[in-house]
């Protein structure tokens, strides 16, 4: 229990310390924001979830990315790594291919993931935990699917549509992975029951 907590612990402060010292470079990080269809900067897929417009963009994505987050390291440390690199690689890809020609910025996508991701849970997986984790999070998240539309030209819904589109894909890969590394009689088990 006390890894995941390091864990989340470490992802959010590194998220504010990325954030300060762009403050003390004066935004110069931003930068390093998505620019779609610029060959030359691809890599920011990786870099873009790290950096945040202002304080206020911060503190929201960090409200419901902890939430999230912990929800999913409850699979362990090692599924929500995987769960994280899937959800950014693809809504970074999705993002630089197909976004409007903004900076695009923020956790966003990663939550929206994380979000897509623990309610798929509960259709693929479908073990009691998951399908109440999924209920409860539809129900005290079930607002969020208002922010894959294009409400405010400052807000990349790209990346908050791209990120749920991600994590119902992650969910389904990561399920299927299980599926496999199950032994052929827990599999039967698990397909008749």
């Amino acid at each position: 229990m006390m890894q995941r907590i390091t864990v989340l612990t470490a992802i959010c402060a590194t998220m504010i310390a990325v954030h300060i010292v762009n403050l003390v470079l004066g935004g110069a990080l931003l930068s390093f924001g998505i620019d779609p269809r610029n060959l030359a900067t691809a890599y920011t897929i990786f870099t873009a979830p790290w950096l945040h417009a202002d304080f206020g963009h911060l503190f929201s994505n960090l409200a419901s990315f902890v939430v999230l987050a912990a929800i999913c390291l409850l699979n362990g440390i090692r599924y929500f790594v995987k769960a994280s690199l899937l959800i950014i690689a693809i809504t970074g890809a999705l993002v630089w291919s197909l976004a409007r020609d903004n900076i695009h910025v923020g956790a966003s996508g990663w939550i929206f993931g994380l979000w897509a991701l623990v309610i798929t849970l509960a259709f693929v997986d479908r073990s009691w935990r998951n399908i109440a984790i999924g209920i409860a999070v539809a129900f005290f998240y079930g607002g969020m699917v208002l922010g894959v539309l294009p409400t405010d030209s400052y807000i990349s819904f790209e990346s908050h549509l791209f990120g749920a589109i991600a994590g119902v894909g992650a969910a389904v890969i990561l399920s299927r992975k299980q599926r496999r590394i199950a032994s052929p009689e827990t599999a039967t088990l698990k397909f008749w029951s």
